[in-house]
């Protein structure tokens, strides 16, 4: 297998868990003082707003729109094509005293200045109620997902191991949504697929971790629980840096050329990837080291075989 680190002796990752615990838990203080006072910029998948789909003879520059739509103070609308080069789908955010045929006509004047004839053929409000219940079930779908992976790695490794890897979902997770505050991104649906994938991603990089230390618990004696962590943090290294490496080449031409409407998506899962290997390293593993795993948790249970305790025949 290709590694690129080796190493003779471990790292000493668990050195310097408390410190990572601690620069974590204020990191997690100020996503939450963020969220709490900036609160999240909610797009137009959560807010509601006005849709309108229009159509062209030949095909349209994204950009054109986008700057003709500028114009007009319409510069927070979303513009994006719609089966086909020449189909637009443009979303405005609702605006007080305007309704939704008067922001229609607006956007058809504007699409007459990027290019004649044009046609429109949808004009559509969508309202807040859907918008709120849309966050309701992706703030449900996240939680589900933490639960669901506590029973697994729970039935599979020990409950220890299964608190520490949800510590470290809920850490990537809740850091990701304090920076999209903090710089006030707008929160769209894409977004909650980011969540979703990162939290895979990073279970991914933990179980790997786990499945590690539980083979370096049942094979090594007299060794204190904080050098079988490292020594297995350490084997499964250069598989993590590769990993992530080569996830990041693609996230990172998602970010510099996917343009605007999945640049929160490409934002979300940058964020998600590079705390979710740091998280697998220390949070999942200093949780586990603080909830007090042994060797002896990771021993599979003795079964007595029938008759073992009854006294030979003479």
């Amino acid at each position: 297998m290709f590694e690129i680190l080796k190493t003779r002796a471990p790292i000493r990752f668990m050195h310097y868990s408390k410190a990572a615990t601690v620069a974590s838990l204020v990191l997690i203080a100020l996503c939450f003082f963020s969220l709490f006072t900036k609160g999240l910029n909610w797009g137009l998948d959560f807010t509601g707003g006005t849709v309108v789909e229009v159509a062209f003879e030949q095909a349209v520059e994204l950009d054109a729109v986008r700057d003709n739509l500028e114009q007009l103070g319409l510069s927070s609308a979303t513009v994006q094509n719609f089966g086909t080069s020449r189909d637009i789908l443009i979303r405005l955010a609702p605006q007080a005293g305007v309704d939704v045929q008067q922001q229609g006509d607006a956007v058809l004047a504007a699409m007459a200045q990027t290019q004649t004839p044009v046609e429109m053929k949808r004009l559509e409000f969508v309202g807040p109620a859907i918008g709120k219940e849309l966050a309701e079930q992706g703030g449900l779908a996240i939680l589900v997902a933490l639960l669901s992976i506590l029973v697994y790695v729970g039935m599979r490794f020990e409950w220890r191991l299964a608190s520490g890897a949800v510590m470290s979902l809920a850490h990537d997770v809740i850091i990701t949504l304090g920076v999209f505050s903090w710089l006030q991104i707008e929160v769209d649906l894409t977004i909650v697929a980011a969540l979703l994938t990162v939290v895979g991603y990073s279970l991914n990089d933990t179980i790997v971790v786990f499945d590690r230390v539980r083979e370096n618990f049942r094979r090594v004696r007299n060794t204190s629980t904080a050098e079988v962590f490292n020594e297995a943090i350490t084997e499964t290294l250069s598989r993590t840096l590769i990993t992530s490496a080569t996830t990041l080449v693609v996230v990172i031409a998602l970010f510099m050329k996917g343009g605007a409407l999945i640049h929160g998506f490409a934002t979300a899962l940058l964020l998600g990837i590079g705390f979710g290997t740091y998280s697998s390293i220390y949070i999942a593993s200093a949780w586990a080291m603080m909830l007090g795993v042994q060797r002896e948790h990771m021993l599979p249970p003795q079964v007595e075989k029938e008759g073992a305790d009854q006294e030979p025949l003479a």
